[in-house]
């Protein structure tokens, strides 16, 4: 995800200072992992210098004066082109299980028990993320649902892995 273009984003909607963009984004989609203030204000810098964003107001307080922030008419340009780009689809052609599970093929270890362990831990996720999506408001439902169907795509990876494995182990070791 683009935080640049997010915070852009928020700020179309309405100036804001630090504190408010950092709570919006907490509040729409920080469900796993929260914003820190320093990722905040190190964008704000960056889109300030791009000219994607402008000090709308300052305003003295208790300590340092406080700047609210208002998206540029290039702001809302580079937004609404982001937002038309189609995303990458991310094929995770070089993934680390798959490393793994070769790497223990060569060294002659169990990669069945590779993938039997990610197996669990996959299950183990997807149940949590099951109980979750069910306690949820429609944000965290779409959120879980997202996450299971990529949870559900790498088990079926794993089990195609285990029935092939003899197959890769032979051929990797020629």
């Amino acid at each position: 995800m683009s935080l640049g273009h997010t915070i852009l984003g928020l700020l179309e909607q309405q100036p804001r200072h630090g504190y408010d963009i950092k709570r919006a984004y907490d509040e729409q989609f920080g469900h796993d992992r929260a914003l820190h203030y320093g990722q905040v204000y190190a964008t704000l810098s960056r889109l300030l210098k791009n000219g994607l964003v402008e000090v709308d107001a300052v305003e003295a307080g208790e300590g340092p004066e406080r700047k609210r922030y208002a998206v540029t008419e290039a702001g809302v340009t580079d937004v609404e082109q982001w937002l038309g780009r189609p995303e990458a689809p991310e094929p995770y052609l070089q993934s680390t299980l798959y490393t793994k599970v070769v790497l223990a093929l060569l060294t002659r270890r169990p990669a069945a028990d590779i993938l039997d362990a990610q197996r669990g831990e996959h299950l183990r996720l997807m149940r949590e993320l099951t109980r979750r999506k069910l306690d949820g408001d429609l944000a965290d439902q779409l959120v879980c649902d997202h996450a299971l169907f990529h949870l559900e795509a790498d088990l079926r990876w794993l089990e195609l892995t285990s029935a092939r494995l003899d197959e890769l182990a032979a051929e990797v070791r020629r």
